[in-house]
């Protein structure tokens, strides 16, 4: 495991953080509220349409699905373009897309918005992302990846509580919210962050090519990531959020609302160790926070559906979200040491956030078909699994911390290495 010095750790330290993270944080706080905004009526507001479930859950998937098959393209953009263009253009397609959903006439367009926004969100995901990368040093890689987490998950707690109240006044009067909060998120992107994702003249003479998604994929680190990326969002974004709330009720035989209960404890505990990982993913390699958060997570969601007491499922729900939030800094942060500082990775991280969508999309449907036909014990039990799955290849892979903060030497970017020899392919990153 690399060793970092005293020295650098005393400077790790004192260094503050760079002003643009804190605006990315800012931004992905804006951003979640608003999402969290529209999430608790968007159900309802199709509905309103004379549609039937399944027609209502398809806005939903559909949103999901585009943002899959639109990231490699996105990728594409970021690396032409440039971070900071992708970024407001994508929230710009949100904002606009979502202010129209106000005034759809009828579900077909409700539908088609809905997969406009979903091209846009996957655009300003992965510009973020990649600058998020390009701008945090090294050594701090871990920490901005956990605040930019952070920030999405406390406005996921806050925008929907506005959002029920919203709802209660007007269906469509979320929608325009959400697309003025946007309008404002593009203007501070717009003002903060122009000419700092490498389009000026001085970052762009010493900019690397673009990573290649192939020479990532050689990486074993890079590997553990996708394998943790899908298993996260096979079990957190996908399983968590369709069976919890009907373990809950037809299981435990609690009221619905305390469905809503387990969902906000998890969150409490994803957000208690975020901000912890990321600390110890810059000061002690990235490998041992997200090797713990995987066996945590493995063990606690695979023995969910054995437990019969309301309040030692909440406990354990608790400890999954811990173990989920020590998963996510470090596994962004290897990412981003695999990519490199001066090389743009669009179509590194799409793939990356590809797996996490795939897995969200599929969960749901593999652990809904094992609880109807076994019961929740072996859907939760096969949901752990994938955990256990993503734990194996981090066990295999190397660490990626860089021995000491700053030296440009600490580093291996992609874009040096050819796609037939790579010194990342035989010994670890130093």
């Amino acid at each position: 495991m690399v060793e970092v010095g005293r020295s650098g750790l005393d400077r790790d330290v004192r260094e503050r953080m760079p002003r643009e993270i804190w605006v990315l944080v800012g931004t992905s706080f804006l951003i979640a509220i608003g999402y969290g905004i529209v999430a608790p009526t968007l159900p309802v507001f199709v509905r309103s349409f004379d549609v039937g479930i399944t027609a209502a859950s398809l806005v939903i998937s559909v949103f999901a699905l585009v943002r899959l098959l639109f990231a490699p393209v996105s990728g594409r953009i970021v690396g032409r373009i440039g971070e900071v263009p992708t970024f407001t253009i994508g929230l710009s397609i949100v904002a606009l897309s979502t202010g129209a959903c106000a005034f759809a006439g009828s579900y077909w367009q409700l539908l088609v918005l809905r997969g406009l926004g979903g091209i846009g969100s996957t655009m300003f995901t992965v510009s973020a992302l990649s600058l998020l990368i390009r701008l945090a040093p090294p050594h701090m890689r871990g920490r901005a990846s956990g605040m930019w987490a952070t920030g999405f998950l406390l406005g996921n707690v806050i925008g929907p509580l506005v959002g029920g109240g919203l709802g209660a006044v007007s269906l469509r009067a979320p929608f325009l919210v959400y697309s003025a909060v946007l309008v404002v998120v593009v203007c501070v992107a717009l003002l903060l962050l122009r000419g700092r994702d490498g389009t000026g003249a001085e970052l762009a003479a010493t900019a690397e090519p673009p990573a290649r998604f192939r020479a990532a994929l050689a990486h074993p680190a890079y590997r553990a990531a996708l394998a943790a990326s899908f298993a996260n969002g096979w079990v957190v974004f996908g399983v968590r959020v369709a069976l919890v709330p009907l373990f809950v009720v037809e299981a435990l035989g609690q009221a619905e609302a305390w469905g809503g209960i387990a969902l906000a404890v998890f969150a409490v505990g994803n957000a208690a160790t975020l901000v912890l990982s990321g600390r110890l993913a810059d000061r002690r390699g990235r490998r041992p926070p997200v090797l713990a958060g995987l066996a945590v997570t493995a063990a606690a969601t695979g023995v969910l559906g054995f437990l019969t007491d309301p309040t030692l499922f909440l406990a354990t729900s608790l400890v999954a979200g811990m173990g989920s939030g020590l998963v996510n800094p470090p596994m962004n942060a290897a990412v981003a040491d695999v990519i490199g500082s001066r090389a743009r990775g669009g179509t590194v991280l799409a793939g990356f956030q590809m797996v996490a969508d795939l897995g969200a999309i599929v969960g749901p449907v593999v652990a809904g078909a094992l609880a109807e036909v076994a019961g929740f014990w072996a859907a939760f039990a096969v949901s752990g699994a994938m955990a256990l799955v993503a734990l194996g290849f981090w066990l295999r892979a190397p660490e990626t911390l860089p021995s000491a903060p700053g030296p440009r030497a600490a580093e291996e970017s992609l874009a040096e290495c050819s796609e037939t020899e790579c010194p990342s392919r035989r010994r670890p990153i130093p």
